[in-house]
């Protein structure tokens, strides 16, 4: 790993990201509209903390969304009316930046 990778991260990670956003902006206005409201949501609800979770489930989410948009579904068809619900489930397994701030207050206090 060279200098600017320690400071700025993988560029590799980078650069996958770039390729999932161009997907992203390639879908038609309205499933791009609820990726952007899907990320955001992920993002502001505590955040995924590992980068192969990012990758993993904006790559999932991203994928059908091209599935429904090439068969003509509306997004709900594969979220369902809860979208937030939808969401939740994706990322129950996975670490958010709530938990790890969580885990390091209770940590600092329990010393």
């Amino acid at each position: 790993m060279n200098i600017i990778e320690k400071i700025i991260g993988s560029l590799d990670d980078k650069r996958e990201w770039k390729a999932l956003e161009a997907r992203a902006k390639a879908l038609p206005s309205e499933y791009r509209n609820a990726y952007d409201a899907i990320k955001k949501y992920l993002y502001t609800s505590g955040g995924l903390t590992d980068w192969k979770d990012i990758s993993r489930i904006f790559g999932g989410i991203l994928d059908l969304l091209e599935e429904c948009a090439v068969e003509g579904k509306k997004v709900t068809d594969f979220t369902g009316e809860d979208v937030a619900a939808f969401c939740d489930e994706l990322v129950k397994d996975s670490k958010t930046w709530q938990e790890k701030y969580r885990a390091k207050l209770n940590n600092t206090i329990g010393r």
